[in-house]
């Protein structure tokens, strides 16, 4: 009786188990969402429209990484790449605003 217990109980523990590992961020996660954040701040250098939050954002994702937490890295990776993006927005914005300027 006690085996026909024990048998799917083992079965959720490792079930739980595999649930925890694929929702832990993996080094790769982590080096993609980097990868993609630095390729926007590149491009929003290009622009010469970079925020610095977002290279605080930078640094503070490769100190995580740096201390093994890859779930907080790659955290950061993506709010600096979402900065990246925004500035990159900003700057296309901005150079096409000048056009709706009314001269008097």
């Amino acid at each position: 009786m006690r085996k026909y217990v024990l048998i799917p109980l083992a079965i959720v523990w490792s079930m739980a188990g595999i649930a925890f590992v694929a929702a832990a961020g993996s080094e790769a996660d982590f080096k993609s969402a980097l990868a993609a954040a630095e390729s926007a701040n590149k491009e929003a250098g290009a622009l010469k429209n970079q925020w610095t939050t977002t290279a605080q954002q930078l640094a503070a994702a490769k100190q995580a990484a740096a201390a093994g937490d890859f779930d907080k890295a790659s955290s950061f990776a993506k709010q600096a790449e979402a900065l990246a993006k925004a500035s990159i927005a900003q700057a296309k914005e901005q150079q096409e605003a000048w056009r709706a300027v009314e001269i008097r």
